[in-house]
C-alpha cells in the first residue's frame, strides 16, 4: 500500500510535501536559533570583556566582593543593554564578579548566561554561558602620591624646591588639568610623573624624568594602605607634666603636646590631640606609629625638630603616621635643620605639606608621602629601594589592565 501511495501520480504530492517541509522547517528554525544565540553570546562576551577592563580602571584591594560585584553589574548592564529586556533582565541578573589577588597581581573574574527563546513556539530555549578575567598589575615605585580624584595641583612642588625623587615617581590620581605642578624656581629629579590627568610645569629644565616625559591620563594609582585598620583605643594615658617628656606607647585623649617630646618605640593613637611642639620644640621617636584619630592633628613648624622612624616589623611596619579617612585636618611637617622623616606618612582625606631641609637631601630618606593633596618645598631627598626600612610595603604609580580571557 506505501509503495503505491508513493507511485501515485495524483493529489498525494500535496501529502508529501508536507510532510518533507515539516522537517525542512524546523532544521531552518534551528539555524536560526543557533545564529541568533551565537550573536547573542558574542554580545554577552563582549559586555563581560568590557566591564571587566573598566573594573580594573576603579578597582581598590580593599572594596568588598559586593563592591565588586555592583561595580560590574553597573558597567556590564550599559553594555547589555542593547540586548532583548527579557534577555537583559536575565543576564544582568546572572552576573558574578569578584577580584582576587596581592599587590603585585589582581584578578578580576566575570561570568554570566543569556537565554534565548526558541524560534518555535514550545520548543526548549537556547542557552549561552561566558567568562572573562582580567589582570591588574601595579606600575612602577612611587614616593609620592595625591588621591584626590579631580582637584587641581594634586601634587604641588613650588618656591625654591629642591626635590629628588631617586628611582621614583610622583603619581596623582587627579584627573584635573595640571594635576602634578611645578612652579616658580622649583627643581624635580624623579623616575617619572603619572597621573590620570595632565601636568603643568613639568619640563626642562627644572624637571629632569628619567623616563623622558610625564605618563599623563593614566588608570589612578592604588592607596597603598587602603587595608590597613587602625588598633583599638586603650585607656586614655596621663601626659607628663614639663616642657620636655618622654612618652610610653598607648592612648592619648584630649590635650596638646607640646615641648621636647621623646617616643619609646611603639604603637600610639591620638584621639583629639594636636601635636604642635612650638618655637625650638622637637618630636622624635624611632620605631614609631601614630595614629592621628578623631580630628587629631600634626603641625610641625620650620623652626622646630622633627625625627621620626617606623617600626620594621609588625602589623604597622612602615608606617610613622597614619591619619584615617574622615580626618581632614592639615598635616603639615615643615621641621627645620636636623629634621628627618621616614616611612609612610598618610593623611588620605587631608591635605599634606612637606618641606624638607639640607639634612634630608644630603641624606636620602625611605619616606612615602600619601595625602588628598600634597604641596612639597625645601629640600629633600627621597630614595626608592627601601623594602627593609618600609617592612616590605610598596607603593605603586598608576596601574596596568590586560584581558587574560
Amino acid at each position: 500500500m506505501i509503495g503505491q501511495f508513493w507511485a501515485s501520480k495524483g493529489g498525494n504530492f500535496a501529502v508529501a510535501t508536507a510532510i518533507a517541509v515539516v522537517p525542512l522547517m524546523l532544521a531552518v528554525a534551528g539555524a536560526v536559533d543557533l545564529a541568533g544565540t551565537s550573536d547573542d553570546a558574542a554580545q554577552l562576551q563582549n559586555s563581560l570583556d568590557a566591564a571587566g577592563l573598566a573594573i580594573g580602571t576603579k578597582y581598590q584591594p580593599d572594596m568588598s566582593a559586593n563592591d565588586v560585584k555592583q561595580l560590574g553589574q553597573t558597567f556590564f548592564a550599559a553594555n547589555m543593554s542593547a540586548a532583548n529586556a527579557q534577555e537583559y533582565a536575565g543576564s544582568v541578573s546572572a552576573l558574578q564578579a569578584s577580584a582576587s589577588g596581592t599587590p603585585s597581581a589582581y584578578y578580576v573574574s566575570l561570568s554570566s548566561s543569556i537565554t534565548r527563546p526558541a524560534f518555535v513556539s514550545g520548543a526548549p530555549a537556547w542557552h549561552a554561558t561566558r567568562s572573562a578575567s582580567v589582570q591588574i598589575k601595579p606600575g612602577s615605585q612611587a614616593c609620592v602620591l595625591a588621591l584626590d580624584p579631580h582637584v587641581g595641583s594634586a601634587v604641588s612642588l613650588q618656591g625654591s624646591t629642591n626635590v629628588k625623587l631617586n628611582g621614583c615617581v610622583v603619581a596623582a590620581n587627579s584627573d584635573a588639568a595640571g594635576a602634578v605642578s611645578r612652579g616658580g624656581s622649583a627643581i624635580l629629579n624623579a623616575q617619572c610623573v603619572s597621573t590620570v590627568g595632565t601636568t603643568s610645569g613639568i619640563t626642562a629644565p627644572n624637571a629632569t624624568l628619567s623616563c623622558g616625559a610625564p605618563l599623563e591620563n593614566q588608570y589612578a594609582s592604588f592607596d597603598p594602605l587602603a587595608g590597613v585598620t587602625p588598633p583599638a583605643y586603650g585607656t586614655c594615658q596621663t601626659m607628663p607634666n614639663g616642657k620636655t617628656v618622654t612618652l610610653s606607647p598607648g592612648t592619648y585623649c584630649d590635650k596638646s603636646w607640646t615641648g621636647n617630646i621623646t617616643l619609646n618605640p611603639g604603637i600610639y593613637i591620638l584621639r583629639g590631640v594636636t601635636v604642635k611642639p612650638g618655637g625650638n620644640g622637637s618630636l622624635s621617636g624611632q620605631g614609631v606609629t601614630i595614629f592621628l584619630m578623631e580630628s587629631s592633628q600634626l603641625y610641625i613648624n620650620a623652626n622646630e625638630k622633627v625625627n621620626l622612624s617606623p617600626m620594621t616589623s609588625g602589623p604597622y611596619a612602615g608606617i610613622t603616621i597614619f591619619q584615617p579617612h574622615g580626618n581632614t585636618q592639615a598635616l603639615t611637617l615643615n621641621g627645620g635643620s636636623g629634621s628627618v622623616v621616614s616611612g609612610f606618612v598618610y593623611a588620605p582625606d587631608a591635605a599634606v605639606t612637606y618641606a624638607g631641609n639640607s639634612d634630608m637631601s644630603t641624606q636620602g630618606s625611605c619616606l612615602r608621602l600619601v595625602g588628598n593633596t600634597v604641596t612639597m618645598t625645601g629640600n629633600s631627598a627621597v630614595k626608592s629601594d627601601c623594602s627593609a626600612e618600609l617592612g616590605n610595603r610598596d607603593m605603586y604609580a598608576g596601574r596596568m589592565i590586560t584581558l587574560v580571557k
